[in-house]
C-alpha cells in the first residue's frame, strides 16, 4: 500500500469525522435549546392558570428545582428554571411580534419527526394538531443565556444577528456586549439606520459604516492612567492582533506595521495599514496617545494623497484614514475634518470596558426609539 494514498484516504476520514462530531453537537445544542424553550413554555402556561402568580411562581420554581435535579441531575437549579422561563416569554414575544399573530406552540416531536421515520398514526396525529413556529435556533444556550441578559430588544436583536453572521463564540459575544458595541455604532446613525441595524446586524456598504467611536481596547492590558508611548500601544496591538481585528469589524486583514513612505528622500511611516475587503480599500491607521490636533489630520491626508498614486491596485476604491486617539474634542473634529478630498476619520479609543454611565443618554434614547417603532 502506498503511503500517499494511505495518507490520502486517511485525511479523508478525518474529514468525515470531523464533520460528524460538529453536526452531532450542533443538533445537540439545538435539541437542547428547543427543550428549553419547551421547559419555559410549560412553566408560563402553568403559572398563567393561578391567581397569585407572582408568589406562586417562585414556590414553583424551588420545587422543580428540586424534584427536576433529583431525576436528572445538575442544570435545573432556579436560576436555570427561571432564565429558561425569560427564554420563552422573550422569544415568543418576538414572533409574536414578526407574525402579528399569537406564538404557536414548537414541540421537541416536531424535530424528530423528520428522521423517525416508524411513527404511529396517532402520534403522527398528535404532531400534525401541535404546528411549530418559525423557530430554528442556530446558538447555544450559553449564547442564549447572555443575549437574555440585553434588557433593549433592539441590541439584543443586534447581537444575535452579529453572533450567528459572524460565528461568534460565546466569550465573544459576552465581550460585544460588554463593550457596548451596538451603542457605539449606533451614536452615528439616524433612528431609520439604528433601526436596520438591530434587524439585519452591521452591514458596511460605505466607509463610514466601518468606523467605531470609542474603539475598546481592554484586551491590550494598559492602563488609562499609566504612562505609555505610541510605540508601546503599537507593539501591544500587534501582540494582540487577532482580539484588535475582531475590534476593528467585519472584512479588516492586517498588511503592515511602519509601513515607510519616501518622498524628496525623506522616510515617513504609516503607524499600521489594513485592507477591508469588503470595502475593497486600504486603511490606514495612525495612533496617537494625546488629543487630536490639526497636525494629525495633515499627517494622514499626505498618507493618503501617497497612496492614491502609487500604492492603490487597479479595481481598488481610495484608501480611508483612521485616527485614532486617546482624546478628541468634537467641534475641533468637526471643522478640521470637513471638506477634505481624502475620507479621514478620527476616533476616540478606550483602553478600559465602558462604565454603566458612559453611552447612558444614547441608550436611553435607543429605548425611546424602541418604543416608537413599536419593537
Amino acid at each position: 500500500m502506498k503511503h500517499s494514498k494511505y495518507t490520502t484516504l486517511f485525511k479523508r476520514l478525518a474529514e468525515i469525522i470531523h464533520s460528524a462530531r460538529a453536526t452531532a453537537v450542533r443538533q445537540i445544542n439545538k435539541t437542547q435549546v428547543l427543550a428549553y424553550y419547551e421547559i419555559g413554555r410549560e412553566i408560563v402556561e402553568f403559572e398563567q392558570k393561578g391567581k397569585a402568580r407572582a408568589k406562586y411562581g417562585e414556590r414553583l420554581l424551588i420545587k422543580l428545582s428540586d424534584d427536576l435535579t433529583q431525576k436528572f441531575g445538575r442544570g435545573f437549579s432556579v436560576d436555570n428554571l427561571q432564565l429558561m422561563r425569560k427564554f420563552y416569554a422573550v422569544y415568543s414575544e418576538k414572533f409574536q411580534m414578526v407574525s402579528g399573530k399569537s406564538p404557536i406552540r414548537q414541540t421537541l416531536s416536531d424535530e424528530f419527526v423528520k428522521t423517525q421515520k416508524s411513527e404511529t398514526v396517532s402520534r403522527k396525529s398528535e404532531i400534525r394538531q401541535t404546528p411549530s413556529v418559525e423557530f430554528n435556533p442556530e446558538l447555544s444556550w450559553s449564547h442564549y443565556c447572555e443575549l437574555l441578559s440585553v434588557e433593549n430588544p433592539l441590541a439584543r436583536s443586534f447581537y444575535e444577528k452579529e453572533a450567528v453572521n459572524n460565528n461568534w463564540s460565546f466569550r465573544e459575544l459576552k465581550r460585544q456586549i460588554n463593550s457596548q458595541l451596538f451603542e457605539r455604532l449606533a451614536l452615528s446613525k439616524d433612528s431609520s439606520a439604528v433601526m436596520r441595524l438591530a434587524k439585519k446586524g452591521h452591514s458596511i456598504e460605505a466607509p463610514e459604516d466601518a468606523i467605531k467611536d470609542p474603539y475598546v481596547l481592554e484586551f491590550l492590558n494598559l492602563k488609562e492612567e499609566s504612562v505609555y508611548t505610541e510605540s508601546r500601544l503599537e507593539q501591544a496591538i500587534i501582540d494582540n492582533l487577532q482580539k484588535f481585528l475582531l475590534e476593528m469589524g467585519k472584512g479588516f486583514a492586517f498588511v503592515a506595521r511602519q509601513k515607510r513612505i519616501t518622498v524628496g528622500n525623506r522616510h515617513y511611516y504609516v503607524d499600521l495599514v489594513f485592507y477591508n475587503r469588503i470595502l475593497k480599500c486600504t486603511v490606514l491607521i495612525d495612533l496617537k496617545i494625546d488629543e487630536l490636533n490639526h497636525a494629525d489630520i495633515g499627517q494622514m491626508n499626505f498618507y493618503l494623497n501617497y497612496f492614491k498614486e502609487n500604492e492603490k491596485e487597479t479595481g481598488e476604491n481610495d484608501p480611508i484614514g483612521l485616527i485614532l486617539c486617546a482624546k478628541k474634542d468634537e467641534v475641533f473634529a468637526k471643522y478640521v475634518l470637513g471638506n477634505l478630498n481624502n475620507k479621514i476619520f478620527a476616533s476616540k479609543y478606550k483602553l478600559a470596558l465602558p462604565t454603566e454611565k458612559e453611552l447612558s443618554r444614547k441608550i436611553r434614547s435607543l429605548h425611546l426609539l424602541e418604543g416608537q417603532n413599536g419593537t
